[in-house]
């Protein structure tokens, strides 16, 4: 079994695209979404149709949070609250109520997926946890892996006899060794923050015990030029790069 995990779509339909053919060529049995399918990308209400269409099990991210609770919208600073507010007037009721059944958090395939932090925080960065929290978190984890979001970046932290392991993670197959519980980063499709501008998703493989980074190249400028078409801040176009 292989099951691709992505995140961060942030309503960037063209990066999602490539993404999707690169799994489809992949031969992968399963996907699942950690979040934040909507926010700063100028095509929110087209990635959710296609998340929708592709039957992709998502997980609540902090954007989508935001605009179903409004008392969330106040953890986000004054740029981001309102791009997220521009992204709602592009989405439709059916999409609302779609992005209002994402649960925060999901066991899929013996692994669990959060867009935060495990359990089922929604907000919590993994940067902002203590090496002390992580030993706890992964020691009590019910589950040997767990996805997470969030924060745009790759990373990997496992827990075992010699205590935490912090494993480099890019681009090609990573085996999960030396550790016997795993939180792993996945990256952001649509808005990777970690100096490369291609959309970064993973493969985990539970019979190998591997995770396979992969990066895709997509057309930044289409989405950028629809960053500008659609209203959204200059910035939301210029970070894509």
């Amino acid at each position: 079994m292989r099951l691709a995990v992505i995140s961060d779509i942030h309503g960037n339909l063209e990066a999602f695209r490539q993404v999707l053919a690169d799994i489809d060529r992949s031969q992968i049995d399963d996907i699942v979404c950690l979040g934040d399918c909507i926010g700063y990308g100028p095509e929110p209400e087209e990635v959710v149709r296609l998340v929708r269409e592709r039957g992709i099990p998502c997980v609540l991210g902090n954007h989508e949070l935001g605009l179903l609770d409004r008392t969330y919208l106040d953890w986000f600073n004054p740029p981001t609250r309102d791009c997220l507010l521009l992204t709602e007037t592009f989405l439709s009721k059916p999409a609302m109520d779609y992005l209002g059944s994402f649960p925060p958090a999901m066991v899929r395939h013996g692994c669990r997926c959060v867009h935060g932090y495990p359990p089922d925080s929604v907000t919590v960065y993994l940067f902002q946890v203590s090496d002390r929290e992580l030993v706890r978190s992964l020691r009590d984890a019910m589950e040997a892996v767990c996805f997470v979001g969030h924060t745009h970046d790759l990373a990997i932290i496992g827990l075992g006899s010699e205590g935490l392991l912090r494993l480099p993670l890019g681009p090609g197959v990573t085996p999960l060794v030396g550790a016997t519980r795993w939180i792993i980063n996945v990256g952001s499709v649509g808005q990777p923050r970690d100096g490369n501008n291609k959309s970064k998703y993973v493969i985990w493989d539970p019979e190998e015990e591997t995770i396979e980074v992969r990066f895709v190249a997509y057309d930044i400028a289409h989405t950028a030029s629809k960053v500008k078409e659609r209203g959204f801040p200059e910035w939301c176009g210029l970070r894509l790069w």
